[in-house]
């Protein structure tokens, strides 16, 4: 039997373990968000996770009350779990592809967070509206 020949069968929904292991790492950064302020950032794809792996971490995870679609170079996904300050945020290119994923324990998503920049530009225009209408 030739190299071509063997079959090769994936198996979708086998589980690593290492779903388990990001599962420990967000309880550890929600316990350090809620102590010192700071959370942090869990890179999905950038883990050897399994795609049953990632259907169990959603599964665990669970659905909250948030969720917020953006549009900025491509179409991004920000779900709220079932546990507060846990986010699952997806990334997608212009095309629909998936290029990032990660879950962000804050209290606020960083993506959805006002830039000063851009906060100091709405004031200066409000401010000329508020002019305009003296």
């Amino acid at each position: 039997m030739a190299l071509p020949d063997i079959p090769v069968v994936a198996e979708t929904g086998a589980l690593t373990g290492n779903a388990r292991a990001v599962l420990g790492e967000v309880e550890t950064l929600l316990d350090g968000l809620l102590r010192t302020g700071e959370g942090g950032i869990v890179d999905i794809r950038g883990l050897p996770l399994s795609p049953g792996d990632r259907i169990w971490l959603l599964e665990q995870l669970g659905k909250g009350e948030v969720e917020i679609h953006l549009d900025i170079g491509g179409r991004s996904r920000i779900l709220e779990t079932a546990y507060p300050a846990v986010w699952w945020i997806e990334h997608c290119d212009e095309g629909g592809h998936l290029i990032s994923e990660f879950i962000q324990v804050a209290y606020v998503p960083e993506l959805i967070s006002a830039h000063p920049d851009d906060v100091e530009s709405g004031l200066e225009h409000l401010r000329n509206r508020n002019a305009d209408l003296s």
